[in-house]
């Protein structure tokens, strides 16, 4: 979700899900989850507000958000395309569908395509392990994953 939004809309749209969310035990999950929702990444300048309203440190913030690899620091492409890089995956070829993937579609993990069409992203499980390597495109999971279903997959990204 690629938006253009000034720093004090950012502002208050965090507040009112943070006030909403911080009851909860351990609400900065939750509230992380709830912004990414909101804006399509974690927004710089909603680190401090977070930090602000749970009383805790701006370094605690963000060693949260980039220690999991689901949050993002920048806006997403129009299409997400996720390859498991966890144990299974990689012991069943994930490793050869990476290398493809990358040079399909001319980034590295964590990179936006420059018409801002795909983002491609590590995770370390979609629950496929008995269908490795597994891929999701966009929410929808595909299973045994080799490179010529990659390529079609890659190939309808640009329809």
């Amino acid at each position: 979700m690629n938006m253009r939004i000034s720093a004090g809309e950012f502002t208050e749209r965090s507040l009112q899900i943070i006030r909403d969310l911080k009851h909860l035990e351990g609400p900065m999950l939750p509230i992380l989850h709830a912004i990414q929702a909101e804006f399509g990444y974690v927004p710089e300048e909603v680190k401090p507000v977070i930090a602000s309203e749970l009383n805790l440190s701006r370094a605690e913030v963000h060693g949260v958000v980039t220690f999991y690899h689901e949050f993002r620091d920048h806006p997403a492409g129009r299409h997400v395309l996720k390859l498991c890089r966890a144990e299974a995956c990689q012991s069943m070829g994930s490793d050869r569908i990476a290398d493809r993937a990358r040079q399909l579609l001319g980034i590295d993990f964590h990179q936006t395509t420059l018409d801002g069409s795909v983002t491609l992203e590590a995770v370390y499980c979609l629950g496929l392990c008995a269908c490795a390597p597994a891929a999701m495109l966009d929410g929808e999971v595909y299973g045994r994953v080799d490179e010529h279903c990659l390529g079609d997959i890659v190939a309808g990204l640009s329809r």
